[in-house]
């Protein structure tokens, strides 16, 4: 494989944690008292790896595709979208060599889940757990994340053409 062959994509997603939302992080609900907000059950693992698989192959972002302005994506789960992402990164050539990702959330602790949403999202896109990392890291309670007032994450990818 010459390194033509290789696409790097990068992305970060936030969204405001309230009360009255689910709280759906890689595809799986976990149980806590507040929930992301947004447009779309607002996964913003799934949503921050779409934005990377995206960036790799030069298509844009999330918002470019499956536009919260749009009623056909209100209230969706994002593994479609994240499948749909990864029909795009597909048809384009490419697949997935390694995801390496980051959740800030300062509650709840999601070291019990990560192997759940690994496994998730290995099944959205047909590709292996073991290409897949997920780590989670308070802020210290430091700032909106430590607050419990929102959630970020980070998500750097590796594609290759298949």
């Amino acid at each position: 494989m010459s390194s033509f062959d290789l696409r790097i994509g990068q992305g970060i997603d936030f969204h405001q944690l309230a009360a009255g939302y689910d709280l759906i992080i890689g595809g799986i609900k976990i149980e806590h008292d507040k929930g992301s907000v947004g447009h779309s059950d607002a996964d913003v693992l799934l949503h921050v790896i779409c934005d990377a698989l995206l960036g790799a192959i030069n298509q844009g972002d999330i918002g470019k595709h499956f536009p919260d302005t749009d009623a056909q994506y209100k209230g969706i789960d994002s593994k479609v979208l994240l499948k749909k992402t990864y029909e795009i990164v597909q048809e384009a050539g490419y697949k997935l060599i390694n995801l390496d990702s980051t959740v800030c959330l300062q509650q709840p602790k999601l070291r019990p889940h990560i192997d759940t949403m690994k496994n998730t999202i290995a099944e959205v896109i047909g590709v292996s757990s073991d290409v897949i990392s997920i780590k989670a890291t308070t802020t210290e309670k430091m700032g909106y994340v430590g607050r419990e007032e929102g959630i970020e994450a980070h998500a750097v990818v590796l594609l290759g053409k298949s």
